[in-house]
């Protein structure tokens, strides 16, 4: 299994951040086939009350490297991939990686 995981820093309104990604943002990466199941993480603060190196976390799992491929390039996720410039206003960071 194959796992994308984006890492979005602090937005500039967390408000509008989470309108957006809860409206517009979750439901583009719904319409995604090839995504086996997405898992989406908001970070608490540090135990010692700082704030989080991140503000939010995304885990989309893929089948195979192949399936990967195929959902990113898709029409539905290169609209997913374009939205990021619509609403993260803190930078987002994207990792794959193989689930052990």
């Amino acid at each position: 299994m194959i796992k994308g995981t984006v890492l979005y820093g602090h937005p500039k309104d967390a408000d509008a951040f989470e309108k957006y990604y809860v409206e517009t943002h979750q439901p583009l990466v719904s319409k995604t086939s090839g995504i086996v199941k997405a898992e989406y993480t908001k970070f608490l603060p540090n135990p010692d009350g700082s704030t989080s190196a991140y503000y939010r976390m995304a885990e989309l799992y893929f089948e195979s490297p192949a399936d990967m491929q195929q959902a990113l390039s898709s029409p539905e996720g290169q609209a997913m991939a374009a939205d990021l410039a619509n609403f993260a206003t803190g930078g987002a960071t994207i990792i794959f990686g193989t689930v052990e």
